[in-house]
């Protein structure tokens, strides 16, 4: 089995892609299978932030592109999107931030919560990818 030692942002040249939901994207060591059906060992020194299109570097050089992979997240749309983003961050929730909408995981109390403020809720499969938060890369309250 094949090591992945290091990330690269250059994964133009990747000869595989391995698709992994966002607990794949921050563990610093486990197995996973690439599209071909190859499995590799994600070794890396510390835990990382991979997000859509990074590149892990195996120990032979060749590449592999991280595809986020779908997962459930529910959508949040409101009037006063700031004010629903707070009270998110109070909680410290994983929130994805877009233009118009935010994005967390399904949570039947937060979700509640959410209708209480107004907030207009849809649940997604998409890929999450959420902010990495004041504190640097790998900071996240659980």
């Amino acid at each position: 089995m094949r090591r992945a030692l290091s990330i690269t942002t250059l994964a133009d040249t990747a000869i595989d892609v391995v698709a992994l939901d966002l607990e794949g994207r921050r563990r610093r060591r486990h197995v996973a299978e690439t599209r071909s059906g190859e499995t590799i060992l994600i070794d890396l020194p510390e835990p990382p932030r991979l997000t859509h299109g990074a590149g892990l570097v195996l120990e032979d050089g060749t590449i592999v592109r991280v595809q986020a992979m779908p997962e459930p997240v529910v959508e949040i749309k409101a009037k006063d999107l700031a004010k629903i983003a707070w009270h998110l961050g109070n909680r410290h929730l994983p929130t994805e931030i877009h233009n118009q909408a935010l994005r967390i995981r399904p949570d039947h109390v937060i979700e509640a919560m959410l209708r209480g403020l107004g907030a207009e809720l849809r649940h997604l499969h998409a890929a999450f990818e959420p902010e990495a938060g004041a504190y640097g890369k790998h900071h996240e309250h659980g």
